[in-house]
This record gives structure tokens, C-alpha cells and sequence, in this order.
């Protein structure tokens, strides 16, 4: 089983693509939807977060709203749940790897957005880094109900920059041209590892 790894910043299209991966047959995991999971009224996660943040925690599982406020009056506070959530997160992912293999799929393809930032890559068989121009990320996160300029580079200041994952890619599916034009660099992508009828 060819495992890879999709990872890309903000705004570059990076669920899109999972999405064209999935269409083709690629089994699908995201580390967002994971996180959902865990945060749950039953999820592991959200009692981790009550031992740090009890306030962030109601019946429906982590108040993500109340959780972000718990950060910004505790600069302590997310590398700890960090430290929590990680192994949660990465133990889903096993999981998911394991129920691929015993269901005989060719590849499977992980969505992790801070892959390189968590030293994830090593995991994987092949890193697809999503890509974009920084003009055509700007507008698209701008688009983006709520964010503001404060935001967006908070955001950005916690991931690797754009060139680095470039660089360290095995693959670049470059968004700024389309959806056909990614549909290709999709295709493209599975012809060479051998899974283009995934």
C-alpha cells in the first residue's frame, strides 16, 4: 500500500485536491475531520482538554470558541494541548492505515495541514504539497467569512512558508490554474507511482 501525505498553507486548495484523490479511488483521511472526532461529546480529545481548559468543554464535547479564548489568555496553554491532541491524532491516523491495508487498498492519502511543522513527512511513501501563487492565496483566504489581516498572518507564522514545502515535495499540484489543470496534476501524480487506477 503507497501511502501519501497531502499537506499545503492556507488558501491553496488543499481539501479541493484531497477531493480529486478520493474521486479516483484514493482512500481519504483528514487530520481536521480527526480533530472533530476527538473533540466530540465522547471523543478522547475533549477529555484531554478538560484536564487543561475545563471551561472549553460542555455535553456537545470542545466549544471551540471558548477554547480559542482559553488560548489567547494563556500563552502556555496550546503547546500543552498540543502535546495532548498530537498522539490522539496521529493514533486515528494509524487506524486508518491499518483498516486501508486489511481492506487491500492500493493508496491512501493522508490531509495533514501542519505535516512538515509536526515532522510528520517520514510517515508517508510520497508528500504532495498543494500550492498556489501568493497573490491567489491572499484572495482566496480573504473570501473567507471573518478573517482579517491580524488573523491571516497568525496563521501563517505558524506554518513553514509556501517555497520551503515546495522544496521538500515530492510532488507540487499547482492550484492558481484551475480545477482542470489539478485534475491533470492529480492524474499525473498516480500514473507515476504507479496507482493511476487507484
Amino acid at each position: 500500500m503507497i501511502r501519501l501525505a497531502l499537506t499545503g498553507s492556507i488558501g491553496m486548495g488543499k481539501s479541493t485536491t484531497a477531493q480529486m484523490f478520493a474521486r479516483r479511488g484514493v482512500a481519504v483521511w483528514d487530520a481536521d475531520d480527526a480533530v472533530h472526532r476527538l473533540y466530540g461529546p465522547q471523543g478522547t480529545g475533549a477529555a484531554a482538554i478538560a484536564m487543561l481548559a475545563p471551561a472549553a468543554v460542555g455535553p456537545d464535547g470542545v466549544d471551540r470558541a471558548k477554547l480559542r479564548e482559553a488560548i489567547l489568555a494563556d500563552a502556555t496553554l496550546l503547546p500543552r494541548i498540543e502535546a495532548l491532541i498530537h498522539p490522539l491524532v496521529a493514533e486515528d491516523r494509524d487506524a486508518f492505515h491499518k483498516e486501508e491495508e486489511i481492506k487491500g487498498s492500493a493508496v491512501t492519502l493522508c490531509d495533514i495541514p501542519l505535516l512538515f511543522e509536526i515532522g510528520a513527512q517520514d510517515d508517508f511513501d510520497h508528500v504532495v504539497v498543494v500550492s498556489a501563487s501568493a497573490e491567489v492565496q491572499r484572495a482566496r483566504v480573504f473570501a473567507r467569512q471573518g478573517m482579517t489581516e491580524a488573523a491571516f498572518e497568525a496563521i501563517l507564522a505558524k506554518q513553514i512558508p509556501d517555497a520551503e514545502k515546495r522544496a521538500r515535495a515530492d510532488f507540487v499540484i499547482d492550484t492558481a490554474a484551475g480545477l482542470e489543470a489539478a485534475e491533470r496534476q492529480v492524474d499525473a501524480v498516480l500514473q507515476a507511482i504507479g496507482a493511476s487506477d487507484a
